[in-house]
């Protein structure tokens, strides 16, 4: 017997997680995120402030950098909502987890640049 259109609009209505299930999973998430971010923000005060001392500045390759390590999380975080909200719950959390490891992986990467001074400072 087939299944009417609105029989399946129906059943996926039921297996979706209510709307506050998915803010506040969203929201949680969030707070790494944004936790990235003002990692970031700390990381290039404290190159500048570095850079100051030593009496000279950024590279312009480390300076881009840096803000990336700003820019990223927020994008990440863009894409994951806007690519999963149409998702289950538990898939939602896997993209949440995935963008976290491409934060992590790339602050990693910027960690091991920046044992090289010659990268940092001119």
């Amino acid at each position: 017997m087939a299944k009417s259109a609105s029989q399946t609009t129906d059943e996926k209505k039921r297996r979706q997680a209510p709307s506050w299930f998915v803010a506040a999973i969203a929201g949680l998430f969030g707070l790494f995120y944004a936790y990235a971010v003002w990692a970031g923000v700390a990381n290039i005060l404290a190159m500048s402030e570095w850079a100051d001392v030593l009496g000279g500045a950024l590279a312009p390759t480390a300076l881009v950098a840096l803000i990336l390590a700003i820019a990223l999380p927020i994008v990440l975080f863009t894409l994951v909502i806007v690519i999963g909200r149409r998702r289950p719950v538990w898939k939602l959390i896997v993209l949440f987890f995935v963008g976290l490891g491409l934060i992590g992986v790339y602050w990693i990467n910027l960690q091991s640049m920046f044992t090289n001074i010659t990268f940092v400072f001119v």
